[in-house]
């Protein structure tokens, strides 16, 4: 017979060893393939690879102006396996100026796996950022005394000029979301956050180097591995040339001190923008080195919210510069010519409803109803538009065609320049009215969108850019901060014709009533100016004083400047706004203001708004 006790012991022995030894197998593949913890403490005590960090592109503005470059500093760096039981504490805090309790916490919060991923007691960890040269000759000397820890220089970014921070953008220390995003990036280093700093930050970072040191078997530095065999070079970020004109910059943000507001101004040949400006602003040199953290608090606590772009994020009603938009298209559609005039009686009536307009001759055909900033005529060509069952099937089809023109003019969407944040603004369609109405709506019941107010949103970048659309008769490039990208050409996308559904008649009658405007309108103040100025006033209603708005451009012909100017509650368009532009397209078209136009834009700048709560 058989024992099979003895067999049964004999399949228990075999299962055991079994187990025992794929367990012993899979702990020699996590250790010595899956796991590198071993293979970076034999690194770590042969080798030191020292990070080498590229020196950050500099910005420069148009005309080969200075803004933004680096500045040297320095990062201290520890392998905490180095470091352990060696170190006299005492004496490295002194030499750094740090106290022992900062010592201890940054030491713990290196370690902690939650606050640093990343971490590995066998690599270098980031200790201390930003250390100055006056600090960093003393740690220096003495850096022998302190195992483990290694300095490693980088740079900081500094401004030439206390302008144009909404549009430099900033450097800062990358977060853990950034780490995850691109694995070029580990904690310490630094990412462009906001501006061009953060759109080109591909380009402006470079590509970072290495150095492979040999050590001896106390842990000392013997040279280089090899002879530099293994070495890679930093190499170096791409310069940026900007299409902002920084001394027309500056100007813009002397006049909007104490105000609300944006100023926008593009070539239209081009679409480079040459200068954008948002009020509130800040000096971006607030924001250099170690003091960043602290001031970027203060500002984003500040009521008056100065870090935002008001110029790209701003979403405004843009009042009668949008009458422009509209006689280009009730015009292309055959829904007025020329010779089309309709009646003013200081406003529209019609069926009960009521549209205020100010004194002026009646009827007026486009030219001069675009020179007088005329609401009544608006209102009717509108109405005409919306209530054509001849060319439209029903008011949904003539209300999308509608859209579809405003659309094509660069409203409605994001226009796609290149600054992180900027928002599309509104415009309307068939399907939101009905929505808003059950589909029980007609011309008269979206009456308010035909002179730029009701459900229309804009931003002073597209208000600028409708601007430089209609100085070229008819296409825009899209706006752009950046000129030139050093070694690169510049993308496509900023190189590009975007033609718009209006016609070459429209555009010439259109230009023909701007002018109008500025030889005897509601723009008659820019008519001394020598330039054939060619411009549209705003008043844009508002819950409290009403919004000062201009959008114009010039020369007439061959144009060089368009520009548009909003003013939170600064009245009338020619309160502020239209002043404001001359003043600013002098500057850009003769590199200088002429003693009159010097003392204006000293008058602007010393007047202020006294503007409520609900700005905060």
């Amino acid at each position: 017979m058989k024992d099979f006790d003895l067999e049964n012991r004999k399949f228990v022995i075999g299962g055991a060893a079994f187990v025992i030894v794929t367990i012993y197998i899979i702990r020699l593949f996590s250790l010595q393939l899956a796991s590198d913890d071993y293979r970076k403490s034999a690194d770590s005590n042969a080798f030191l690879k020292k990070v080498e960090y590229p020196s950050r592109g500099v910005i420069r503005d148009r005309n080969g102006r200075l803004l933004v470059y680096n500045q040297p500093s320095y990062d201290i760096m520890v392998v905490v396996n180095e470091a352990r039981d060696r170190l006299d504490t005492l004496n490295f805090c002194q030499t750094l100026g740090i106290s022992k309790e900062y010592f201890i916490q940054r030491m713990s919060e290196i370690k902690d796996r939650r606050k640093n991923p990343g971490y590995s007691r066998f690599t270098q960890q980031l200790f201390m950022t930003q250390v100055d040269d006056k600090d960093f000759s003393v740690f220096q000397e003495k850096m022998y005394r302190f195992p483990g820890f290694y300095a490693q220089k980088r740079a900081i970014r500094n401004y030439t000029y206390p302008h144009g921070a909404h549009v430099l953008g900033e450097v800062a220390e990358v977060s853990q979301a950034d780490i995850d995003d691109d694995d070029y990036y580990q904690p310490g280093d630094y990412i462009g956050k906001l501006g061009v700093e953060r759109s080109y930050e591909k380009q402006l970072r470079g590509e970072k180097g290495v150095q492979v040191l040999l050590r001896d078997a106390h842990g000392r530095i013997q040279g280089k591995y090899q002879e530099g065999k293994f070495d890679h070079q930093p190499k170096a970020g791409k310069d940026l040339t900007l299409g902002i004109d920084i001394n027309l910059q500056a100007l813009g943000e002397r006049l909007l001190e104490g105000k609300i507001g944006a100023i926008v101004a593009i070539d239209p040949q081009t679409g480079e923008v040459l200068c954008l400006v948002s009020s509130p602003s800040y000096d971006p040199r607030l924001l250099e080195g170690k003091k960043r953290s602290k001031v970027h608090r203060v500002l984003s606590r500040d009521p008056w919210k100065p870090l935002l772009n008001r110029a790209i994020m701003g979403q405004y009603p843009p009042g009668s510069t949008f009458k422009t938009s509209q006689g280009l298209t009730f015009l292309s559609e055959g829904i007025i010519n020329s010779h089309t005039s309709y009646p003013c009686h200081r406003g529209f009536y019609y069926r009960g409803l009521h549209v205020g307009c100010h004194g002026h001759a009646s009827p007026v055909s486009i030219v001069p109803a675009l020179s007088t900033s005329c609401n009544a005529f608006f209102c009717w060509g509108l109405y005409y538009m919306i209530g054509n069952r001849r060319k439209y099937k029903s008011v949904q089809q003539a209300m999308d065609t509608w859209r579809d023109y405003m659309v094509s003019m660069g409203f409605g969407y994001r226009l796609g320049i290149d600054l992180p944040g900027e928002k599309r603004g509104l415009i309307p369609n068939a399907a939101f009215y009905d929505k808003a109405y059950r589909k029980s709506w007609n011309g008269l019941t979206v009456i308010s969108i035909s002179i730029g107010q009701g459900e229309v949103n804009l931003t002073p970048l597209q208000i600028a850019n409708l601007g430089a659309t209609i100085a070229n008769r008819g296409y825009y490039y899209v706006p752009h901060v950046v000129r030139k990208v050093q070694s690169e050409p510049l993308d496509t996308t900023f190189t590009r014709r975007h033609y718009t559904m209006a016609n070459r008649r429209a555009y010439d009658l259109t230009v023909a009533g701007m002018r109008s405007s500025v030889l005897g309108g509601t723009c008659r103040h820019l008519g001394s100016l020598p330039f054939d100025i060619c411009g549209k006033t705003g008043t844009a209603q508002n819950r409290g004083q009403d919004h000062s708005v201009f959008m114009g451009f010039a020369p007439m012909n061959n144009p060089k400047i368009a520009i548009s100017v909003y003013v939170e509650n600064g009245g009338f368009g020619a309160d502020f706004a239209v002043p404001m532009a001359g003043v600013m397209i002098e500057q850009y078209l003769n590199g200088k203001l002429s003693p009159e136009r010097e003392r204006e834009a000293a008058a602007l700048q010393k007047r202020r708004i006294a503007y409520g709560s609900n700005h905060r």
